[in-house]
């Protein structure tokens, strides 16, 4: 049990929630020179990159517009009665620093602020930003061992090549994973995978190396619980990192993303998914591809940072058990 006050959020009974200076869930900001840095359990990032992204733009806007809707999550899980602040220090360590004139240079940026993150042995929960931000984060979350990876997303990410030339964009960065070692293969489910599609060059991967997707319409029939009990069971009970792109929702109800696909899950089947996650060894998580040009009232920020709230209260019930 997490007593210390200073780990605590600000309460809207003490603070109306309009007031302050943001911050993720209304925790303490702790940067990297914070003398209490070391007692940090999960870590709450912002990723402000969208150099990845192949069509509309708008994610690196993402994690500021998370930060202000996040403010009205509250101390405890109406749905199952986690709480997580109670289970785990946890702080917003702001903002990673990108580069927006240079793709290779922010990866590296990523990465490296991430080192430090996972060196302290703060598991790193992220608001992105688009797709490939999850590349660097996993090269140093998998940097000692390859880790299981749910993915739920409308896109596989599985992509080669963009352009003739791009291998490091937001549709190819979970293929650089599987080829660099981060991702086991065998470990990894996909879920939520609809619209139109440039060919089967992705799924011909994903069959080529033992990846599990689960496409919309079976993720219908069957519903969320029983696909994630699949997910639960190809994960295992070994490390495991989590990457939520808010597309995975139907456009409906999360409209400001950047390439919407319609058929999706709706905002209760967005939970219902997050919740299912509940008894993994979650290392990491990330929800991407927020983008408020594209909704500029806030309302899928405020499903996404309540996805994000779902996948602390998992993170955290583990950091309490171990």
């Amino acid at each position: 049990m997490v007593t210390d006050a200073f780990f605590r959020p600000v309460s809207g009974f003490d603070l109306p929630r309009f007031a302050g200076v943001p911050s993720f869930m209304r925790l303490p900001h702790v940067p990297f020179d914070h003398p209490r840095f070391p007692e940090v359990q999960i870590g709450l990032i912002g990723a402000p990159w969208d150099g990845g992204t192949t069509n509309r733009p708008g994610p690196r806007h993402g994690p500021r517009q998370l930060r202000d809707l996040s403010t009205m999550i509250r101390a405890a899980n109406g749905a199952t009665w986690v709480a997580p602040f109670d289970l785990a220090r946890c702080a917003d360590l702001g903002d990673v620093a990108p580069n927006p004139a240079d793709l290779m240079d922010s990866m590296a940026r990523m990465e490296a602020f991430y080192d430090r993150v996972v060196a302290a042995g703060i598991r790193p929960l992220t608001a992105g930003g688009d797709h490939l931000c999850s590349l660097p984060i996993l090269r140093s979350v998998a940097k000692a061992r390859p880790v299981g990876l749910i993915q739920f997303d409308s896109h596989t990410d599985l992509n080669d090549i963009y352009f003739g030339t791009s291998r490091y964009n937001h549709g190819t960065p979970f293929r650089r994973a599987v080829e660099e070692g981060l991702v086991d293969p065998k470990r990894y489910c996909l879920i939520g995978i609809r619209g139109t599609a440039y060919g089967r060059d992705d799924w011909d991967f994903a069959a080529a190396n033992g990846i599990r997707i689960i496409p919309i319409a079976e993720f219908h029939a069957r519903g969320a619980e029983d696909v994630m009990a699949e997910a639960r069971e190809i994960a295992g009970a070994g490390p495991t990192y989590v990457t939520y792109d808010i597309d995975f929702v139907d456009p409906t109800f999360a409209p400001g993303t950047g390439t919407p696909e319609v058929g999706g899950p709706n905002s209760w089947q967005a939970l219902q998914v997050a919740r299912g996650l509940r008894g993994l060894d979650v290392v990491g998580a990330d929800l991407v591809e927020v983008s408020p040009p594209f909704d500029a009232s806030g309302g899928t920020a405020w499903l996404g940072v309540n996805l994000m709230f779902e996948m602390l209260c998992v993170m955290a019930e583990r950091v309490a058990v171990r």
